[in-house]
């Protein structure tokens, strides 16, 4: 599966000198943003099926903003737990420059950066904005680095997030081909293969942190599909990001749904020391083709994925919703707004809507304007 990825991107590569000068996306003004911090009436305070996560797992229940640290470091521990324990975050990633070229407004230089200790990544990108600094800047996940860099006019005004950030004064940072080979001093038969991509991008925003163009504290995280998985997985599981956009990458779990699937080997369905021939065949989980690794254990303990959002607060994070993430999921999403309104926050959950799973301009409109409120202010 990885190898047909990987072929399929190396098609989409351009040569740095190939960028063209392309369309600039719409404005949306935060006024028209308001509105999507707030579910639909038909959904407001409702929490559906999902395990409270005001709830330790002795039964107990958070009673104050005290409380939510300990309830939270549980959380965490769990799906770190289940998913494979990260090993220490690199403590300053190395960054290797290769070609550049000035485009418009912004340099983008074509690196290779340390996304594990010792495990460079090739043909990625670092867009950097004219001036001194310091910057508000994004982390980019896709199947490759060069469609959010901007040099895939297939790609103009879907994913070239990180080029349209750039443009808007955001250094970027597209990566993109990282999985599955691990690092020596990772075991890849130690964490599932979604977490092991959150934890490469962990590194990405740890090697912004220390860019000199960069605010450490003003570092964002967007992608969409594939790329919203693997963001909000990072988001959620490494504080360093300050705010973060999932493009409808389906919040819940939703075996209805075959794009929602997680349960393949390739997200959270590994089996840990099983060889790849005898791995679950891709698909619906069924009775001839059952869950597997990592996403079986949760969906087993009635673990969802809203545990992961509230992880987030006080964080702010949009769903950019499309074909696998509807309005009924602001149940899941209400979660994560009574744990705000605990620590005394509002309006950080917002969910946008389009028909469709691509993205659409006016939705990537809303996505730019999300980080230019959050990621912009002093």
């Amino acid at each position: 599966m990885y190898a047909k990825l990987l072929a399929a991107a190396l098609t989409l590569v351009a040569p740095i000198s190939a960028g063209k000068v392309l369309g600039q996306a719409p404005r949306v003004a935060w006024s028209e943003m308001e509105r999507f911090f707030a579910p639909p009436a038909e959904f407001a305070g409702k929490l559906g099926d999902f395990r409270s996560v005001l709830r330790f797992d002795d039964g107990s229940m958070v009673e104050t903003a005290k409380d939510w640290p300990r309830r939270r470091a549980e959380i965490l521990k769990y799906w770190h737990g289940v998913l494979g324990e990260w090993p220490p975050l690199v403590e300053k990633p190395r960054i290797r420059y290769g070609r550049h070229e000035h485009v418009e407004n912004f340099t983008r230089h074509e690196i290779e950066i340390e996304v594990a200790a010792d495990r460079f990544v090739a043909s990625q990108y670092l867009l950097v904005p004219d001036g001194d600094g310091p910057f508000p800047a994004v982390v980019v996940p896709w199947y490759n680095a060069a469609d959010g860099a901007g040099l895939n006019d297939k790609q103009r005004d879907r994913t070239d997030y990180g080029y349209q950030l750039a443009k808007r004064g955001f250094v970027a940072l597209c990566i993109g081909e990282i999985g599955p080979v691990r690092s020596p001093t990772v075991d890849k038969d130690r964490i599932q293969p979604l977490s092991y991509l959150a934890y490469a991008a962990a590194n990405c925003s740890e090697a912004l942190a220390h860019h000199d163009k960069v605010d450490p504290k003003r570092i964002g995280i967007v992608g969409h599909s594939f790329g919203g998985k693997w963001t909000m997985f990072a988001s959620c599981l490494h504080e360093r990001f300050a705010c973060a956009v999932w493009g409808d990458p389906s919040i819940v779990w939703n075996e209805k749904d075959a794009n929602a699937n997680y349960w393949e080997k390739w997200y959270l369905g590994y089996e840990m020391g099983r060889p790849a021939e005898k791995q679950r065949e891709p698909g619906v989980p069924s009775g001839e083709n059952p869950r597997t690794g990592a996403y079986k254990r949760l969906v087993d303990q009635g673990r969802d994925l809203h545990e992961l959002h509230a992880l987030m607060a006080p964080r702010p994070f949009l769903v950019s919703g499309g074909g696998q993430d509807r309005p009924v999921h602001w149940t899941a999403l209400n979660h994560t707004i009574t744990v705000n309104e605990l620590l005394g926050h509002e309006r950080r959950v917002a969910m946008t809507m389009r028909d469709g799973h691509s993205p659409t301009a006016e939705a990537n409109a809303q996505v730019y304007a999300f980080f230019e409120h959050f990621l912009k202010r002093e």
